[in-house]
């Protein structure tokens, strides 16, 4: 798992947190920072759980993240890939 991304693009994922998680308040969100065991532990505190509970969940919402992280970047690929033979078909003449 590479939290340091998580970390780095908190600010950008604490929407889906907050959509995962709505019990926790934006602040809350914010002061977490995207810190692995600072996460963990405010989710054990605010839904009485244990920490392994806690961290399946975040690691499983990594996972998610990861997952749309992939896609997105598969997408931009085929995009990529569409735009490149649009424009050989377009030199080529075959679409107007």
């Amino acid at each position: 798992m590479n939290w340091d991304k998580v970390e780095g693009k908190w600010k950008q994922q604490r929407g889906k947190a907050m959509d995962d998680w709505g019990q926790l308040m934006n602040d809350e969100l914010a002061a977490i920072a995207g810190r692995y065991e600072h996460l963990v532990g405010v989710l054990q505190e605010k839904f009485g759980i244990a920490q392994e509970d806690s961290k399946k969940q975040v690691d499983e919402y990594n996972k998610i993240i990861l997952k749309l992280k992939e896609s997105n970047e598969n997408l931009l690929k085929l995009q990529k890939t569409s735009e490149e033979k649009l424009k050989k078909l377009t030199k080529k003449n075959v679409i107007k």
